[in-house]
C-alpha cells in the first residue's frame, strides 16, 4: 500500500503545469488551486484566460506549508523557492491543519503556521522571502467547504484568517482575498462531488476574484 501511495504522489509531483518563461503571475499552493487542472479549468488556467497572458502553476494536491517531503512540490515553501515573478498567488495551511490536529486542538499547528499577531511562523517567513526577491504576494484565504459547514472544523480556519489579515495589513506588497466571499458553502454547484474542492465553476469564481484584485492594485495587469 505504501508503494502505491508513493507512486501516486510521484505522479502528482509531475503534474504541475510549470512556469512559462515570460509569466508575470504564478500560482502556488495546494489542491484548491490545482483542482480541475486535468480538464484545463484550474485556477491558473482560468486566471490566464482572464488576464490574457501566461500564468505559471506549481500548485499540487497534498501540499503543506510546514513539514518536509521528499517531493519538493508537496512543500509550498519549496514550490516558490526559485520564483521571482511579479506576482505569486498562493494559499496553504489546510493540509497542515488536517494532519496536525482534530479541529478542536489546533493551537500548536496554527502557531507554527502563523503567530497570533501575524508576525512570525512559516507563512510570514514564506511571504517575506518572496517579497525579498521582489515578488508581490496575493494570498487566497480558504472558503468554508459544505462538508465542514456548521462544524467545529471551521474554527481553526477563522483563526487562520484573522492572523492572515494582520500579516497582510503589516506587509507592503501583500494582498489578501477571502475565497469564502465568492464560494458560499450553501451553493453546492460551486463544489466538486467531494463537497470540499471547487467545481470548475468554483475555480472560475476564485480566478475571477483574484484577477479583479490584481487589476485593481497593479496597473500593469489591466
Amino acid at each position: 500500500m505504501r508503494l502505491v501511495v508513493w507512486a501516486v504522489l510521484v505522479v502528482l509531483a509531475g503534474c504541475g503545469r510549470g512556469v512559462p518563461e515570460n509569466a508575470r503571475v504564478v500560482v502556488a499552493g495546494d489542491s484548491v488551486m490545482a483542482w480541475n487542472r486535468s480538464a484545463g479549468g484550474a485556477v491558473a488556467d482560468e486566471l490566464s484566460r482572464l488576464l490574457a497572458e501566461p500564468v505559471g502553476d506549481v500548485s499540487l494536491p497534498y501540499a503543506k506549508v510546514t513539514g518536509t517531503s521528499a517531493l519538493p512540490g508537496l512543500d509550498i515553501r519549496r514550490q516558490v523557492a526559485g520564483l521571482s515573478a511579479r506576482w505569486v498567488v498562493l494559499n496553504g495551511g489546510a493540509n497542515d491543519l488536517g494532519v496536525g490536529c482534530d479541529c478542536t486542538d489546533c493551537g500548536d499547528v496554527l502557531a507554527r503556521l502563523i503567530s497570533d499577531d501575524g508576525r512570525s511562523g512559516a507563512i510570514p517567513a514564506l511571504v517575506a522571502g518572496l517579497r525579498a526577491r521582489g515578488s508581490r504576494v496575493l494570498w487566497a484565504d480558504y472558503y468554508t467547504a459544505p462538508v465542514y459547514a456548521g462544524t467545529a472544523c471551521t474554527r481553526p480556519y477563522d483563526r487562520l484568517q484573522a492572523r492572515l489579515e494582520r500579516l497582510a495589513a503589516a506587509t507592503p506588497g501583500m494582498e489578501l482575498v477571502d475565497m469564502g466571499a465568492v464560494l458560499p458553502s450553501s451553493d453546492e454547484t460551486l463544489f466538486s462531488r467531494d463537497r470540499t474542492h471547487p467545481s470548475p465553476a468554483g475555480s472560475a469564481r476564485i480566478a475571477a476574484q483574484i484577477a479583479e484584485r490584481l487589476r485593481a492594485v497593479d496597473p500593469a495587469l489591466r
